[in-house]
């Protein structure tokens, strides 16, 4: 049996807050190559998350401690979805090949992840264009009060 417990995801937020992408991640998945991915990721509210898509797969995301903003956009960066993950809302699927970014609102806040593998980067091509080239804290403080209608100017 596999577990994640109440302390291993507080150590995993501390991985986290020391690590230069102020993330870490514990994979229930044995294998990179495993169909499903399934694991834990801690991030901080500095760490940087470009808007990006998936191609390949679906992606459920939920939040195991603390809150995540997450956003949804259309191709051209208009905001066409957003929810609030730990206050509002408790899971949120993003379809195969939809933009999305998320923002961790805690500090020791874990999301649980889950989609279709095997592992892979993600290619330059399926992060979007009009996020790119933005520092952390400009992308973070626009995800924090975008709503849905709004585009990245």
């Amino acid at each position: 049996m596999k577990k994640l417990t109440f302390s291993g995801l507080a150590d995993l937020g501390r991985q986290a807050q020391q690590s230069p992408r102020l993330r870490a991640n514990s994979n229930l998945h044995t294998e990179l190559s495993d169909p499903i991915q399934r694991l834990a990721i801690a991030m901080e509210p500095d760490t940087l998350i470009f808007p990006h898509r998936h191609p390949h797969t679906w992606e459920v995301l939920t939040p195991l401690r603390g809150r995540f903003t997450v956003l949804e956009f259309d191709d051209a960066g208009k905001v066409t979805g957003r929810a609030e993950l730990g206050e509002d809302t408790h899971v949120v699927e993003i379809p195969a090949g939809g933009w999305h970014a998320v923002l961790s609102r805690d500090v020791g806040a874990v999301i649980f992840e889950v989609k279709h593998g095997p592992y892979a980067p993600i290619a330059e091509a399926d992060i979007a264009v009009w996020g790119k080239g933005r520092s952390a804290a400009e992308l973070n403080a626009w995800y924090a009060k975008a709503q849905v209608g709004d585009k990245l100017a």
